[in-house]
């Protein structure tokens, strides 16, 4: 199989592991990659050539820089979101518990490689959580939460939170990360429910934040049959996200799907600003050091002033 492969460098593998970081990502190819979670690794596949490729290069890189790791993990990367399956065992103890725990700038994580297609815990998000660190807003709401990482990394500079998710079980495992960073979970609120019917429901309760996160997946479907497109309903989203938001405040938009890149985003910002009279500049996280140009989410933040 002839592809380029980029395998991060055995300096930048010592500055995560310096900062307290052992959840991200170690190689990139055309038809797949692989990413770290604490001693385990997952390997994410589009076709099975690049699995192995993947595979046979792992074990020469790791023992060129001198990389230890425990399980291998592997997943095929599907075209419709409905045929994922959860990862499955490729290298190590069979008997071994699914779950793990990653860190993130000396945060916890939980990892369950057997809960389903995402093992909870996105490594293309690490600069937006360092950033919302940073911000260290007062109230933030967590749209589309899934484990809530953004929550615990603004709640361990004080942040109290809301966090909105379809899925109950992914806002438990919410809960699980607070608990594992010994945050108390009294001061924040977990909703079971769909973030396009929660958002005007909270506007007329006169609720206000000053940090809110629209990372949406590309599609889902609430119960009744309710379904969300992102390319349709982003829009929509961020007008009614905007109603909630302070004056000077800060929303971050971000999405994986190819069509809404950055700057598809920035037009869409700019439009929605526009139709709600606010004003707003724009603002970029770094680069990620272990993803090439154009892996990953693509991101924006709006500072409103």
């Amino acid at each position: 199989m002839k592809t380029k492969s980029e395998w991060i460098d055995a300096s930048l593998l010592r500055d995560f592991e310096a900062e307290g970081t052992d959840a991200h990502r170690l190689c990139t190819i055309e038809d797949g990659w692989v990413e770290r979670f604490g001693r385990d690794l997952l390997i994410s596949f589009k076709r099975v050539l690049a699995r192995e490729h993947l595979i046979q290069e792992l074990h020469a890189w790791a023992t060129a820089v001198r990389f230890e790791f425990g399980r291998i993990f592997a997943r095929f990367v599907p075209r419709k979101n409905e045929e994922r399956e959860a990862p499955h065992l490729i290298f190590g103890d069979a008997g071994e518990n699914l779950q793990t725990i990653a860190t993130e700038r000396h945060l916890r994580f939980g990892i369950d490689f057997g809960s389903g297609y995402s093992a909870g815990l996105f490594a293309d998000q690490r600069e937006n959580r360092r950033y919302a660190r940073h911000i260290a807003p007062k109230r933030l709401l967590n749209c589309f939460a899934y484990t809530c990482s953004f929550s615990v990394s603004a709640a361990c500079v004080g942040a109290t939170t809301v966090n909105v998710d379809l899925s109950k079980k992914s806002l438990a495992r919410g809960r699980e990360n607070f608990t594992l960073n010994s945050l108390a979970t009294i001061d924040h609120r977990f909703i079971a429910d769909d973030v396009i019917a929660v958002l005007p429901r909270l506007a007329r309760k006169g609720e206000k934040f000053d940090m809110i996160i629209l990372d949406p997946p590309t599609f889902s479907r609430a119960p009744g049959g309710k379904t969300f497109h992102v390319e349709n309903d982003f829009e929509k989203l961020l007008v009614n996200a905007l109603d909630l938001a302070e004056r000077d405040s800060c929303i971050l938009l971000s999405t994986n799907c190819s069509v809404l890149r950055e700057h598809a985003l920035e037009v869409m910002a700019r439009y929605c600003l526009r139709a709600t009279r606010r004003a707003a500049t724009f603002h970029r996280q770094p680069s990620l050091p272990d993803f090439p140009p154009g892996a990953g989410a693509s991101s924006i933040w709006l500072l409103l002033r």
